[in-house]
């Protein structure tokens, strides 16, 4: 079901091309298959006309970080592609976004640690032009969480992109050493660039992220290693 369990790795489910070293990776997300699940409950289900996977935090959720890790995503450089919808989920606070993303580089001794890049749908057509402002954000968990980095450095490691809540959303990542960037809908251009990735040059698996607060859905990932 959806307890932190050993994170004991098997491929399942994925398509794997390459050498160990240098994986693709593809999988449509429509099974639950070759998935370790951290804290969260998943299920494939149908959301605006296209099937994919339904994230919430578990039944038995009493803290921690919500991921879904993808079994044997070994990754340090290279691209990551998919499409992500979010929106908080029923009786979240008002304050939350829908907060939905992607964490890269996890530790696979410490799922706790890793990159992540991360939308806030609900920003996205604020009122507000500050709260537009916060519709993107880079963290570094667990070390360089949002409002550490929001108060060290303002505007640099957050952006705005229109986004609208619960809408399919394809998101790209680019990664190279200590530099990352973050594609929205297709762009040629990032919406966010990073060129300081906290934990240095590393490795590690790649996981779909959510909030606690936020329901999630993710479809047709690839994850493509530099060569």
């Amino acid at each position: 079901m959806v307890m932190r369990s050993s994170l004991t790795f098997l491929l399942m489910g994925a398509c794997l091309i390459g050498s160990a070293e240098s994986q693709v990776v593809e999988k449509p997300l429509t099974s639950v298959e070759g998935l370790q699940l951290i804290n969260v409950k998943a299920e494939v289900v149908e959301h605006s006309g296209f099937s994919g996977l339904q994230v919430t935090r578990s039944d038995d959720y009493t803290g921690g970080g919500t991921l879904v890790l993808i079994e044997g995503s070994t990754f340090e450089d290279g691209t990551i592609e998919l499409e992500l919808a979010g929106e908080p989920a029923a009786g979240a606070d008002l304050g939350m976004r829908g907060f939905i993303g992607v964490a890269f580089r996890v530790d696979p001794e410490d799922v706790d640690r890793y990159e992540c890049f991360y939308l806030r749908p609900v920003n996205g057509r604020a009122d507000n032009q500050l709260q537009r402002n916060h519709s993107t954000q880079y963290v570094s968990h667990p070390e360089y969480p949002w409002y550490r980095l929001r108060e060290a450095s303002p505007g640099i490691y957050e952006s705005y992109v229109d986004l609208v809540p619960s809408a399919w959303t394809k998101v790209r990542i680019e990664v190279d050493g200590t530099t990352a960037g973050l594609y929205v809908h297709g762009a040629d251009q990032p919406t966010l660039m990073v060129s300081d990735l906290k934990h240095g040059d590393s490795s590690g698996l790649v996981g779909l992220w959510l909030h606690s607060s936020t329901l999630a859905y993710f479809r047709d990932l690839t994850i493509v290693p530099a060569e």
